[in-house]
């Protein structure tokens, strides 16, 4: 504490002796102070290095006289104060991340995203937010380096996850912040597929709040910025991505165009590893075609949904839930009540289920 003490009355160490020399002989004091023996004070070690024996009383009583404060308080360890202490443990925790304990954090990721698809957002969603938390301070306090990269990577995977329970949950202010904070560790992850697959995400919060020419002209611009340097994979589902918010404008030449594009572009084996999350085979192209047919009334859509929904992965609780509500569209425009009906009742099971408000929603229109 001695040394802070000193640098609190803005003094050298030098300027300091000078001044106890000063306040010695002005105030009668026999001790003295040289700037070697200051030294020693302060280090708490003698000439070679051995701990520092008993301050001599003068020196002792020269110093407490100054201060204000006991020999004892001013030769004892500085306090630390609590954000301090705090932020030296997380800069320290996070230089000891390596390479397993990344690879553990990408498999609760997995988990968690296993959860969510089945059980639903009611479900996983606060284990998405308390673990972006953990993610976060780890992210926070490391520096730049591959680290640094890859808890970005999981950051930014974990707020787009949950963005899109917020959405399906009905909360799209929430929704929004997600993917706000998405796209922040996305510019962190050196990748820029990233920062694109987490911008052209947002474009569905667009297309609930209808605000579908913003997310036409959204989803334009990411495609646009994919080039082949790009995950084909990516470029597949941002094509789809696109051909919805098209379908939402009540263009339906243009849309269908789009899911052409994405069919074409669908690769054979999945997306490569460092790449953004996205699930996409042809069975979840026919469901996002068949999405797009329903809200136009196409009488194909029935055959295209059906179909959809029976080579569909029944873990797939989520997207069951939603093909359902676009079947019963489909239906109630082709005037099947009687298959209507089953359809509704079944997508309703599946949307309180998993608490799904944003399919709620839908069938609460039919």
């Amino acid at each position: 504490m001695l040394e802070q003490k000193i640098r609190e009355r803005r003094q050298t160490l030098e300027e300091f002796t000078e001044y106890a020399e000063r306040f010695a002989r002005e105030h009668d004091e026999p001790g003295t102070l040289s700037l070697r023996h200051l030294q020693r004070l302060i280090t708490g070690r003698g000439p070679n290095g051995q701990p520092l024996g008993p301050v001599r009383a003068v020196t002792a009583r020269l110093l407490e006289r100054i201060f204000g404060l006991s020999i004892d308080e001013l030769l004892s360890p500085p306090p630390c104060d609590d954000e301090t202490s705090e932020l030296r443990q997380m800069l320290d925790v996070s230089r000891r991340i390596d390479g397993t304990l990344l690879g553990l954090l990408r498999g609760q990721l997995d988990s968690i995203r296993r959860v969510d698809r089945q059980l639903g957002a009611v479900v996983a969603y606060e284990e998405v937010g308390a673990k972006a938390s953990q993610v976060e301070k780890l992210f926070t306090h490391s520096l730049p380096g591959n680290t640094r990269q890859q808890l970005a990577v999981i950051l930014t995977e974990l707020h787009t996850l949950a963005g899109w329970q917020a959405l399906d949950l009905g909360k799209t202010q929430r929704s929004w912040q997600h993917y706000e904070r998405a796209k922040q560790g996305a510019r962190e992850t050196g990748s820029e597929s990233y920062e694109i697959h987490t911008a052209a995400e947002q474009a569905f919060v667009l297309l609930d709040l209808g605000e579908t020419t913003k997310a036409v002209r959204l989803l334009h611009a990411m495609r646009g910025r994919a080039n082949s340097e790009c995950p084909q994979l990516l470029r597949s589902w941002l094509a789809a991505a696109y051909g919805e918010a098209l379908a939402a404008r009540h263009q339906p030449s243009e849309s269908l165009r789009a899911f052409d594009d994405a069919a074409e572009l669908l690769p054979v084996e999945p997306s490569a590893p460092g790449s953004p999350y996205v699930v996409l085979s042809s069975v979840h192209l026919d469901r996002w075609r068949g999405h797009a047919l329903a809200s136009f009334a196409d009488p194909t859509a029935v055959g295209v949904l059906s179909r959809a929904l029976g080579e569909l992965d029944p873990s797939f609780t989520r997207a069951e839930t939603a093909l359902r509500v676009d079947l019963a569209t489909a239906l109630r425009s082709a005037g099947e009540d009687k298959a209507l009906r089953a359809e509704v009742d079944q997508a309703k099971r599946l949307a309180v289920t998993i608490g799904s408000v944003r399919q709620q929603r839908r069938l609460a229109l039919m």
